[in-house]
């Protein structure tokens, strides 16, 4: 049984839905079977910039290093962690109270009390602190201490989904204070309450974990936890192969060589991910609602999920996916590259010599950029441009690092990547709202449409689901109009994994498939098989 992107308000009983088939393992090394059973070393794809909370790190659970108020279970519902109860709600939505758990120490041996928890959110919510996703936390007014095992958060406006941003983790206070927020040792060097403790971090190559063995959940049976960076796709594969890895994301066509042996097992996890092309606002052809809309039906996106994803996938129309409650019906685009051609034709772009398409002296051409090593981007990447050039769009897609790509996201295309299980508000926020365009990876295109701005807004401030749901309704179909972005696949995530613990198990996963994500989310609770 194969799971498939998220399925909205279905998510918290997909998420336990897990494809399992034997795998290979053809030369087991040190991380192979034959391993100790109580170390693991996985292949990640991406590593994060900062391992503080306080910067964003864990902002959805599964932190490892750290725990959450609350944490998500796995059908995705939430339930204690360093609170001993979901949090007492008032009456009119704005009071959030939560009693703490007694007893629990840092690792480094101090007491976690309530003033952590306020200095936390209080940080987050500084001017001076760089954390990327503080507008998650609009809605917060204030946060306080009651004695050292109550926390009160007060809200300006009911937020439907504040429980679920509760999830982050927590940082000390007598660590944390004493350093710059944004650069101090902290960042790199965290301590927290959860199961595991950093042991080492080398950039680009690997993150080391030792078990906690005074978390107040019990120590970990599997004592060494290590992460592997490795970006390129293929060489995650050949590692996983050679026994140096026990488990790792891949894409779908070299899962399926794992296949023959049953050493191993797939696990396809449900996700938010998607991909999609930025069509920078500021670019005279990208920026050009026709060329948009013109690229949004030439497109073919039941390809791209039939031959790149391999059926691991559904066709995407925007940041929800199409079985999502959250979806606003009719808001599928055909494949229709005569209709293309009509828009194109209508607005003025004529073909030229060539078959590119010309308007006032200038050529329907951009550049689309894709991270070099990322399989499933480049082929995304490579269809789509292929796509667009059958309507007479010339792309060049070009390979680079996100130290390339970055400084030219403003008048360049990008295949990117995004998304956010539970709320519409915590990813269409930051990837749509106009004030944000600019800001880091936040609304990468510049999108800029004063519609989209108020229903966003609208969305947020209130707890009725009815008046959110024709929020995000508005969003959806404006972007039918004016697609700043060409959404192309949600996509399932595969990982292949020594068959050598019990316990593994998939959530509904974020695009930020690293360290919080994969069958590892719950590793704290993995036991060696007999």
């Amino acid at each position: 049984m194969t799971a498939r992107s998220i399925r909205g308000t279905a998510a918290a009983t997909l998420a336990t839905t897990v494809a399992i088939t034997a795998a290979a393992c053809s030369n087991p090394g040190s991380a192979g079977p034959g391993a100790a059973k109580d170390s693991a070393v996985v292949g990640i794809a991406y590593e994060p910039e900062s391992l503080s909370p306080l910067l964003g790190y864990g902002k959805d659970g599964n932190s490892k290093i750290f725990d959450g108020l609350l944490a998500f279970d796995g059908a995705m519902r939430l339930k204690p962690a360093l609170a001993v109860a979901l949090p007492e709600v008032a009456d009119d939505g704005l009071t959030y109270t939560y009693r703490l758990r007694k007893g629990v120490t840092f690792s480094d041996g101090k007491p976690f009390t309530a003033k952590d928890v306020v200095f936390t959110y209080r940080t987050i919510l500084d001017k001076k602190t760089n954390n990327p996703n503080k507008t998650e936390l609009d809605a917060l007014k204030d946060v306080r201490a009651v004695g050292d095992d109550t926390v009160v958060f007060t809200l300006k406006y009911p937020y439907a989904p504040f429980a679920e941003r509760t999830v982050l983790g927590i940082a000390p206070e007598h660590v944390a204070a004493k350093q710059d927020v944004n650069s101090g040792p902290f960042t790199t060097r965290p301590i927290g309450t959860g199961p595991y403790v950093l042991t080492g971090w080398s950039r680009g190559e690997k993150l080391s974990f030792k078990a906690n063995p005074g978390h107040w959940g019990g120590a970990p049976a599997v004592k060494r936890f290590t992460m592997a960076v490795i970006k390129d796709d293929d060489v995650r594969a050949t590692r996983l192969r050679a026994g140096d890895l026990d488990g790792a994301i891949l894409p779908p066509n070299l899962a399926k060589g794992f296949e023959a042996d049953g050493s191993r097992k797939t696990y396809e996890a449900t996700t938010y991910d998607y991909r999609t092309v930025t069509l920078p606002t500021h670019n005279e052809v990208a920026g050009d609602t026709a060329v948009r809309r013109a690229l949004d039906i030439a497109v073919d996106r039941r390809t791209m999920v039939d031959k790149i994803l391999e059926g691991a996938g559904e066709p995407a129309y925007g940041p929800v996916p199409t079985a999502s409650a959250w979806f606003a019906k009719g808001t599928e685009r055909r494949h229709d590259l005569a209709g293309a051609k009509k828009i194109l034709d209508e607005a003025g772009w004529k073909p030229g010599p060539d078959g590119i398409r010309v308007r006032n002296g200038v050529r329907a051409a951009f550049p689309l950029w894709y991270l070099s090593g990322d399989k499933l981007r480049q082929d995304h990447a490579l269809a789509y441009a292929s796509d667009a050039r059958k309507a007479g769009i010339d792309i060049r897609t070009q390979a680079g690092t996100w130290e390339v790509i970055e400084p030219r996201m403003k008048d360049d295309a990008v295949l990117a990547g995004g998304g956010s299980p539970g709320d519409p508000d915590f990813d269409q926020y930051l990837l749509l709202k106009s004030t944000l365009g600019g800001d880091g990876f936040n609304n990468m295109a510049r999108y800029d449409n004063p519609a989209v701005d108020r229903a966003l807004e609208a969305g947020r401030r209130t707890d009725d689901k009815a008046a959110r749901k024709a929020a995000y309704d508005t969003v959806q179909r404006e972007l039918a109009k004016n697609p700043g972005y060409t959404f192309l696949t949600h996509i399932d995530h595969v990982y292949v994994v020594a068959d050598r613990w019990d316990g593994l198990s998939t959530q509904v996963e974020p695009h930020d498939h690293g360290l919080a994500s994969g069958p590892w989310w719950n590793v704290e609770d993995w036991k060696p098989k007999k």
